[in-house]
């Protein structure tokens, strides 16, 4: 059986990508989501991964839950109100919080229509590039539902309240012009050129040295729900850490060689 999410390294990027085209690489199989979470999971323990490229085979990169399953009541969309609640939590509800623990930069080429949960993937990283292929659907209500995997709560950081509640009430597809206007994505590229454009991205980011990149990625992250002055004490202590790193030296002896560093991580 093909697998349902691929993983490769490219020097120091890894791709996952999502391998159900037949589904329009839909998200709601248990065995999909295991994989997602244990390859992210390999990513923060892999020191020599400094940034994470994630995408979708085929023309769409990803429908969301599985229809044919909603309607025929399978795996996660089986039982009743509470069976199907504990459904969410033991499977596609994992993958956000995966996501958010991601110790590297992660970046989405989205490669075609991104609905529901789908989109909801794309706001699960930090940084998104669109080929004009493109279109962003937070269309939970078109069959019924509600944002059940974390859109609700990623949805307005990323695009503000109002355009998230538009977004999320009429269902509609936002363009990939659009999405740039909005800040959803950072820029739109056309098809052929999307891998290109992610590939250089991450390899601009992973020309710096992991620890310090881990780091300040920590500090993005958790400054969000932290008061000024509790960011500025966990800013000054990983600070000191950083000072005490090999890669630290080696970055300022480059800069006053006028030459290209080289980072090992240490």
């Amino acid at each position: 059986m093909t697998d349902k999410v691929l993983f490769e390294k490219d020097g120091h990027v890894a791709i996952l990508t999502l391998n159900q085209p037949e589904t329009r690489n839909a998200l709601t199989d248990l065995d999909l989501v295991e994989a997602i979470v244990a390859h992210l999971a390999r990513v923060n323990k892999d020191m020599d991964i400094r940034a994470l490229i994630v995408t979708g085979a085929g023309p769409v990169f990803s429908s969301g839950g599985n229809i044919k399953h909603m309607r025929d009541k399978l795996g996660t969309f089986k039982g009743n109100a509470r069976e199907v609640r504990d459904n969410y939590r033991a499977g596609i509800q994992r993958i956000p919080p995966a996501f958010y623990d991601v110790a590297v930069p992660t970046i989405a080429a989205v490669n075609g229509p991104a609905h529901g949960a789908g989109c909801d993937l794309t706001l699960m990283c930090d940084i998104r590039i669109a080929s004009t292929t493109a279109v962003f659907a937070e269309n939970f209500l078109r069959v019924g539902i509600v944002p059940g995997d974390g859109g609700a709560w990623l949805l307005p950081r990323v695009v503000g309240l109002s355009r998230a509640m538009e977004m999320t009430f009429t269902g509609e597809e936002v363009s990939a012009k659009k999405a740039e206007e909005w800040g959803l994505v950072s820029r739109v590229v056309e098809p052929g050129e999307l891998m290109g454009a992610a590939k250089e991205l991450a390899r601009k980011i992973a020309a710096n040295p992991p620890q310090a990149l881990r780091a300040a990625k920590r500090l993005l992250r958790d400054g969000q729900r932290m008061t000024l002055p509790e960011m500025l004490e966990l800013a000054s202590t990983i600070q000191g850490e950083m000072h005490q790193t090999a890669d630290h030296m080696e970055a300022v002896t480059a800069l006053l060689e006028k030459r290209a560093p080289v980072f090992k991580g240490k």
